[in-house]
């Protein structure tokens, strides 16, 4: 009800809405978490990087530390924020990423650093309605979407399902990827949004796995641990079950490993009988992990990361609908 009353007040214009001045593309959905915001943020910007000058505004969820902070490739996610520390671990130079709980703050603090910036994304920003977005992209899961849900304390969802008419874009994330056209028009249907809002259906993408340490080859596992610290890692323990047999060892969301954590993962592992075994994490997980597993560690250990991206129904109609609100005048 809090919320209700929150998004009225900016609706009727007493809580002020800023304009900075680039293009702003908000990244979020209206659940707590688990819809996929990470992989779709990094397509996105992975997509706009070679035509425009392109920055990631997060505001570092679990940080210890506040205000704008500026990522690079040697900061501690600790410091900065597992996601938004992925994304510089992905990009380097090519995109720049920064930290800030007041999105006009960070992205004004951004701007005066890289003034011929084209665009912002912001994640994880859908309720952070304090700066005015060219682009408002809600994601929802396929298998809860806000229809389904509720607010909390019931569900799941952190603001009533009535925000969803502030998208420009929903799309429904991790289906599978037999999804029928049948199918997608009756969620369309449920999803109950405005004839502006455009509904996109994307799928999880499973890549290789790769190594903490060496860039050896890898031949596929009889068993797995599966190390995870995410809000819903189910659909990795599926994919990696079509694969081997999966001991699952799950963590609180954005868990910040001790070592204490890495020597039960390490006794748990050697108890498997297998010779041909592995330890596998997420990527973004293995943003918080690298510093905590010791170098010889991964020598002895076989440690891999789980590397994914996305694909998206009508690709090309998705990407131009951003790129022309990139381009579009103020």
């Amino acid at each position: 009800m809090i919320l209700w009353i929150r998004n009225k007040l900016f609706d009727v214009g007493i809580k002020k809405i800023t304009q900075v001045d680039t293009k702003v593309i908000s990244v979020g959905n209206l659940s707590v978490g688990g819809t996929g915001k990470s992989p779709h943020v990094q397509w996105i910007a992975d997509q706009l990087k070679s035509k425009f000058n392109v920055a990631v505004l997060s505001r570092g969820y679990g940080r210890t530390s506040k205000g704008f902070v500026k990522v690079n490739v040697n900061s501690k996610a600790q410091t900065v924020g597992d996601e938004a520390l992925f994304y510089k671990d992905r990009f380097k130079d090519d995109v720049e990423v920064a930290v800030c709980e007041k999105r006009v703050e960070g992205a004004e603090r951004l701007l005066l650093q890289h003034p011929n910036l084209d665009s912002i994304i912001l994640d994880d920003a859908y309720q952070h309605r304090y700066i005015l977005r060219d682009l408002n992209i809600l994601l929802t899961d396929y298998s809860n979407p806000y229809y389904e849900d509720f607010v909390l304390p019931t569900g799941d969802l952190r603001e009533f399902s009535s925000g969803r008419k502030r998208a420009d874009i929903v799309v429904v994330t991790k289906c599978p990827e037999d999804l029928s056209g049948e199918k997608k028009d009756i969620i369309t249907q449920k999803l109950n949004v405005g004839n502006s809002t455009e509904v996109f259906f994307s799928s999880i993408v499973y890549g290789q796995f790769v190594s903490f340490g060496s860039k050896a080859e890898f031949d596929l596992p009889e068993r797995i641990l599966l190390v995870t610290g995410i809000a819903n890692p189910k659909p990795l323990e599926i994919h990696l079950s079509k694969i081997a047999k999966v001991d699952t060892l799950s963590f609180k969301d954005h868990h910040d490993f001790t070592g204490d954590d890495i020597k039960r993962i390490h006794n748990l592992f050697d108890t498997f009988a297998e010779q041909n075994k592995c330890i596998v994490t997420t990527s973004k997980d293995y943003i918080r992990l690298k510093n905590s597993v010791h170098e010889s560690q991964v020598k002895k250990y076989p440690w891999f990361y789980q590397d994914i991206t996305i694909s998206i129904d009508r690709e090309e109609e998705f990407l131009k609908k951003i790129e022309e609100h990139v381009r579009k005048d103020k």
